[in-house]
């Protein structure tokens, strides 16, 4: 019994003993050629150097192994940047060789990644991304031309402030009005539609909550992203959800578009000059190379930035709420002390 034993245990000994032999000797072969950085554990690499606040533990290795230091994390070589200088020569000077990244997994959901204009290479599709975002939604005529619909969404949120007060000054809940405000704003600008109501208390909360939880996937740290093998078991559920929120969002632009092509087909016109009638537009030219699946990720990707701004606002709003609060507080106690 105990010979079986033997043979049993001595090939998962040797597999352990390669497995540490080629990740030390490969962190070594290719030592002259990286910078300096800590040794890294077998297999888990140097994850545990860093905590809860991994740019801080980043700026605390910096000052032992330089502004240009390696960091294994998991599988995945990083190369830690923490100098202007040298972050000038790498992202300015010689930012063609710098523009890939490592692509999270929870965004290849639905091949996103292969038609986004955050993770294409600089090629001639992301060029021609570039291209449409420059001139169809960024140009200056173009954010000037949407400054009469910003003004009339503000003066909505002020009339909502004023019909709240002279209701017997009903509570108002100025996170959800601002973020009512910033999320009608933009999908006015996008499909000429207001995707969130004020009189409604489910209004805008749903959207807000996806919203949300789609940033909290994105910026999550996920065990797939540090070991590669793992992503074909998915083990936090990371891409499984994420495959569920951008299938909503996608599903509210099928719907969208949708109906803005049947309205364009029945009333023959495309007088809304939004962003949706400048892609239905491209779309019906001959030699155009997006389509409607291109433009439904570049939506995402453009709803992202949305989720980035309005988790700021979120944050702001919290840190105003505590500054009035604290304010307040102490004008009680200074009027207690003047009538005492």
């Amino acid at each position: 019994m105990d010979h079986q034993a033997f043979w049993i245990i001595l090939p998962i000994v040797c597999a352990c003993i390669a497995v540490l032999t080629s990740a030390l000797g490969g962190r070594k072969s290719g030592s002259s050629r990286l910078p300096p950085g800590p040794h890294p554990f077998p297999i888990i690499g140097n994850i545990l150097e860093l905590g809860n606040k991994p740019h801080q533990d980043v700026a605390k290795l910096s000052k032992t192994y330089g502004p240009l230091m390696t960091l294994k994390l998991g599988s995945i070589t990083t190369i830690v940047i923490s100098s202007p200088d040298i972050a000038k020569e790498a992202l300015q000077k010689n930012d063609q060789a710098f523009s890939g990244r490592t692509i999270p997994d929870t965004c290849r959901v639905f091949d996103h990644h292969k038609v986004s204009i955050v993770w294409l290479p600089a090629l001639a599709r992301w060029r021609n991304f570039r291209k449409v975002s420059a001139t169809q939604i960024f140009a200056p005529q173009q954010l000037d031309a949407t400054q009469a619909l910003r003004q009339q969404k503000v003066q909505e949120l002020l009339d909502h402030v004023n019909q709240c007060c002279s209701n017997g000054g009903k509570v108002v809940d100025i996170g959800r009005a601002a973020f009512i405000t910033i999320l009608n704003a933009i999908s006015n600008t996008f499909f000429s539609i207001d995707l969130a109501h004020y009189s409604s208390d489910l209004s805008g909360q749903d959207f807000q909550e996806l919203v949300c939880v789609g940033m909290e996937l994105g910026g999550k740290p996920n065990i797939a992203d540090y070991f590669p093998l793992l992503r074909l078991v998915d083990p936090q559920g990371a891409r499984r959800r994420m495959a569920i929120y951008y299938g909503k969002l996608i599903e509210i632009f099928d719907r969208i578009i949708n109906e803005r092509v049947q309205l364009r087909a029945s009333e023959g016109s495309n007088a809304r000059n939004d962003l949706l009638d400048s892609f239905l537009n491209l779309a019906e030219d001959d030699n155009s190379d997006l389509s409607r699946d291109d433009f439904k990720h570049l939506l995402l990707v453009l709803t992202n930035f949305l989720i980035a701004l309005l988790l700021g606002l979120t944050q702001h709003q919290a840190q105003l709420n505590g500054q009035w609060q604290s304010y307040f507080t102490t004008l009680k106690k200074w009027q207690r002390s003047e009538m005492s």
